[in-house]
C-alpha cells in the first residue's frame, strides 16, 4: 500500500525525497540545506557533476553546478549521511553553502528541478524521524518546544524531553508491562502445557512497583507553568505602589502610573524572565470598599479572582490584611515609615532599594513551583495519558480475576502507545513467544 499523500502538499507522498533550507533565513554566514529520502544520493551526484561522493559523515569541499545549465552555483561543504543512522532514518545529505540570498535561492531552485525531489512541508523532517522510529511522539513534541523556548527553564525542560527522559521511562514500562502480560497470557491460554509455570507470587509486587514509578511521573508539574510563567499577582489598596513595582520588575512601562487613586481598573499582565525563569506579573485594581462605580466594581472582582488563581501574591497593603500565604511587601520604602518586623520585605521601586532581594525571593518561591534539576514538566496530553496508565494499573492490581488483570494490562499498553504514538501489537506477540518459547 503506497504512503498516503500529505494533506498540506497536494500530490506529495511520504516516500518522496525532500529538501529545505534548515538554517536561518539568508543573508547569513552559512546556509544549511538538507535533503532526505531515497534520491538524496543521486541528487548530490547530479549537483557535483558525478564526482565521487564524500566518505560518509565527513565534510568535503565540492563545487556545485546546476545540472540543467552547467552554471556553477557555489563552492560548498558537502556531507553525505547514509541511512538509517540519520536524523530522519533515511539517506540524507547536507549542503553548507555561502549564506547569501542568491546562492541559497539558486541551489534550492536546482534541487527543485531534479526528478523525484520536492520541497519539504512544515515539520516534515521531524515527522519522518517519528515515522521511521528515530524519535517518539514525546521527543517530537519536545523539539517543537525547544524551538519555541524563550527562557532558560523552558530550554532545559525541552532538552530533557527531547533527550528522551520520558521516552526511556516509557520504554522500560512497556517492556515490563509486556513481560507481565506475556506471563499472564501464558497462564490463561497454555495452563495445560507442562513447561508453563503458574503465575509466580512476585507478579503482584512487580505490578505495584511499576504503579509506584508511574505515580511519581504523574506527580510532575505541568509544562504550562513553564510556558505561561509563574503567576505573580500584585495586590493591595489604591496608590500602594503596585503599578510602579510591576514596571520596575518588568523593566518597562507596562502599567500606567499616576498619583490618582484607582488609575488601574483592570488586570494588566506583563510576562518577564527573571534569572532565566518565566513569570507572568499581574497588576490589579486597588482593593477597597468601593464607590458604587460599576466599572470599578468589576475591576475589584477581577482582582480578587486573580489573587485566588495566583502562584505568588505580593501584598502591598496593611500586613494584617494580607491574604493567607501572601508575601507582605512594604513598598515605597523611600518615602514611607514602615515597620520591618511586620513585612517580609521593604522595597522602593524608585530608588531600587530591596529590588534585588525581591527578585531573589521570587526565584526562591518559583523553585518550589517549577521542576527541579533533572525533572521534566509534562504537557496536558502526557498527563492525561499517564492518568489513563495509572487507572489501568490500578484495575490490574485491584482485581483477582486473571481475565480482568489481563484487561488492565491491555489498557496499560494502550496508554503507553498513546504516549509514544506507536502501536504495540507486534511487541506483545514478540514478548509472549520470546519468553515462553512456544514454538513446538
Amino acid at each position: 500500500m503506497p504512503p498516503a499523500p500529505l494533506e498540506n502538499s497536494p500530490g506529495a507522498s511520504a516516500s518522496d525525497t525532500i529538501f529545505a533550507l534548515s538554517s536561518g533565513a539568508p543573508p547569513a554566514g552559512v546556509a544549511v540545506v538538507r535533503v532526505s529520502g531515497p534520491m538524496a544520493g543521486a541528487a548530490i551526484d547530479r549537483l557535483t557533476g558525478g564526482r565521487p561522493r564524500p566518505a560518509a559523515r565527513r565534510a568535503s569541499l565540492r563545487i556545485l553546478t546546476d545540472p540543467a545549465s552547467g552554471t556553477t552555483l557555489d563552492r560548498a561543504l558537502l556531507l553525505w549521511l547514509p541511512g538509517p543512522g540519520t536524523a530522519t532514518g533515511e539517506d540524507m545529505a547536507e549542503l553548507h553553502l555561502h549564506g547569501g540570498r542568491a546562492v541559497t535561492a539558486a541551489v534550492l531552485a536546482a534541487l527543485g528541478r531534479l526528478p523525484g525531489l520536492r520541497p519539504a512541508v512544515a515539520g516534515e523532517f521531524t515527522r519522518r524521524a517519528f515515522e521511521t522510529g528515530r524519535i517518539d511522539l514525546n521527543e517530537a513534541e519536545a523539539l517543537g518546544d525547544l524551538l519555541a523556548a524563550e527562557t532558560e527553564a523552558q530550554r532545559r525542560n525541552a532538552m530533557l524531553l527531547a533527550g528522551g527522559a520520558l521516552s526511556r521511562a516509557l520504554e522500560g514500562w512497556q517492556h515490563r508491562v509486556l513481560s507481565l502480560a506475556a506471563r499472564l497470557e501464558a497462564q490463561l491460554d497454555f495452563s495445560d502445557e507442562e513447561d508453563v509455570a503458574p503465575l509466580d507470587p512476585g507478579f503482584a509486587s512487580e505490578l505495584a512497583a511499576l504503579d509506584a514509578e508511574v505515580a511519581r511521573w504523574r506527580g510532575r508539574l505541568p509544562v504550562e507553568r513553564l510556558r505561561d510563567g509563574v503567576r505573580v499577582v500584585l495586590a493591595g489598596p489604591p496608590n500602594a505602589g503596585k503599578s510602579t513595582l510591576l514596571n520596575a520588575l518588568a523593566g518597562r512601562e507596562a502599567a500606567i502610573v499616576t498619583p490618582i487613586a484607582g488609575t488601574t481598573r483592570d488586570l494588566i499582565e506583563a510576562p518577564v524572565a527573571l534569572g532565566g525563569v518565566p513569570f507572568l506579573l499581574t497588576d490589579t485594581a486597588g482593593l477597597h470598599a468601593g464607590t458604587g462605580d460599576a466599572v470599578e466594581a468589576i475591576g475589584i472582582d477581577r482582582a480578587a479572582q486573580a489573587i485566588a488563581a495566583a502562584d505568588i501574591v505580593l501584598w502591598l497593603g496593611d500586613p494584617g490584611s494580607a491574604p493567607a500565604g501572601a508575601v507582605r511587601v512594604g513598598a515605597q520604602a523611600d518615602r514611607r515609615t514602615l515597620d520591618p518586623a511586620a513585612h517580609d520585605l521593604l522595597v522602593s521601586a524608585q530608588s531600587g532599594a530591596g529590588m534585588d532581594e525581591l527578585v531573589t525571593l521570587l526565584l526562591d518561591c518559583a523553585a518550589t513551583l517549577l521542576p527541579g534539576e533533572g525533572e521534566a514538566a509534562l504537557s496536558a496530553r502526557q498527563r492525561a495519558a499517564l492518568d489513563r496508565l495509572g487507572e489501568a494499573l490500578a484495575l490490574a492490581q485491584g482485581e483477582g480475576d486473571p481475565i480482568l488483570v489481563a484487561e488492565g494490562l491491555r489498557l496499560a499498553r494502550a496508554a503507553i502507545d498513546a504516549l509514544t504514538g506507536r502501536a504495540g501489537t507486534e511487541d506483545m506477540l514478540d514478548g509472549l513467544f520470546g519468553r515462553f518459547c512456544i514454538g513446538k
